[in-house]
């Protein structure tokens, strides 16, 4: 901590404006990635629900020719019956049996008629599923494909990236360690709040980088002599002067070639 409180405004601002540059390669090397790790994230959660689709439908389909099958044992019983009645009708004593024997026949026979019915119905259902089926097969096949395509495009990205993203990361916390918590806490502060995450800027043109509003000349000179921290009023940002930013840049150029 002696040496954070010995260290000049200057060393400050070097420190910080050093801390903006790696950490804004890092903010480049994830824009270069861009959207793709949810892409790959959306398209896995869409090939499992093709294929958790495809399996609700092959039970379906599992399940309907079960119920022909039943539809069918249910046909063979009713004529079995059909023929039992037909036979008792053969020996009966009165017109009352008879009548009554003639009900149960008829009953039967509709029973084959709905259960005939219900199996034309069910193989209608079958053929609608199975158009379903090779429309969702063909469009898993599809997505898979997609999804190895997007998935090695950002497995190469990621070998490209990731060993130096880790290094720069490594050095971001370094650099952290070598500023006082306070600044450092604003750093974060304004990075957070600022849209490109530019928290550390230099003055171009007599304005704050990336800023349309000019800064006093008498505030240029007073960056310029670097001994004391002076943020831009209008975005927050720390500013530093241009030729102390160009040194900064140069060097960090050479760290990052290194990586």
């Amino acid at each position: 901590m002696a040496t954070k409180a010995e260290t000049t405004v200057e060393e400050k601002l070097r420190a910080l404006y050093d801390l903006q540059l790696i950490d804004s390669r890092v903010d480049e090397i994830r824009n270069i990635r861009g959207e793709l790790p949810l892409e790959v994230e959306d398209l896995e959660d869409e090939v499992l629900g093709l294929k958790t689709r495809m399996d609700k439908l092959k039970t379906d389909l599992e399940t309907i020719n079960y119920e022909i099958g039943a539809k069918k044992n249910l046909i063979e019983e009713a004529k079995v019956l059909i023929k039992k009645y037909a036979d008792q009708q053969k020996n009966v004593r009165n017109s009352r049996e008879f009548n009554s024997l003639a009900k149960e026949v008829e009953f039967q026979e509709l029973e084959i008629q709905l259960a005939e019915k219900n199996i034309k119905e069910f193989k209608v259902q079958i053929e609608q599923k199975k158009e379903v089926i090779s429309e969702t097969k063909e469009k898993l096949s599809e997505r898979e494909a997609h999804l190895k395509h997007k998935k090695s495009e950002l497995d190469a990205i990621l070998a490209e990236t990731d060993k130096e993203e880790k290094a720069l990361l490594a050095k971001s916390e370094k650099f952290e360690k070598q500023i006082e918590d306070r600044l450092v806490q604003a750093y974060k502060r304004i990075r957070n709040n600022v849209k490109n995450g530019l928290a550390v800027v230099p003055i171009e043109r007599g304005a704050s980088g990336g800023s349309f509003f000019t800064i006093p000349p008498q505030v240029q000179v007073e960056i310029a002599s670097r001994k004391k921290i002076i943020t831009d009023e209008h975005s927050g940002r720390i500013l530093v002067d241009p030729v102390l930013a160009e040194e900064e840049q140069e060097k960090m150029h050479k760290m990052f070639s290194k990586i």
